[in-house]
């Protein structure tokens, strides 16, 4: 069973944790580098990782937007609070002024967009009218 718990929360915090928890990380620092059959050297940084597992995390929320229950309101107005929290804290803390912090910010924001849309969607699906017959 999915939880009304906006899941971009898990990145934001996750953010967070690495910029006050472990001041100095640097997020060009190289994770891993993997050799391409082609010869190519393809090196993925932290920044990159973390996008990437923003991005999963977005992917179940769109998911979970597609159920429709009695608590998905709250959890687009869950989702919404959590955009809101992200964008003041981009706006106000020194360490979320970067474009890592910003790239978590559209994720999030596609998240509110994504889930309103597909709700109105699934609506309007719901209540369609067909037109009487004379």
């Amino acid at each position: 069973m999915l939880t009304p718990v906006p899941l971009l929360i898990v990145p934001l915090a996750l953010y967070n944790i690495i910029v006050f928890l472990m001041p100095g990380t640097e997020w060009s620092t190289v994770l891993t580098t993997v050799s391409m059959l082609s010869g190519a050297e393809w090196t993925i940084s932290m920044a990159e990782a973390f996008v990437v597992l923003s991005l999963v995390f977005l992917f179940f929320e769109i998911l979970k937007s597609t159920r429709i229950t009695s608590r998905s309101i709250i959890d687009h107005m869950l989702s919404m609070l959590v955009f809101v929290a992200g964008m003041a804290e981009f706006l106000l803390v020194r360490q979320a002024g970067n474009s890592v912090f910003a790239i978590l910010l559209c994720i999030m924001l596609l998240d509110v967009v994504a889930g309103f849309s597909v709700s109105v969607r699934v609506a309007q699906r719901d209540f369609a009218i067909e037109p009487r017959d004379s």
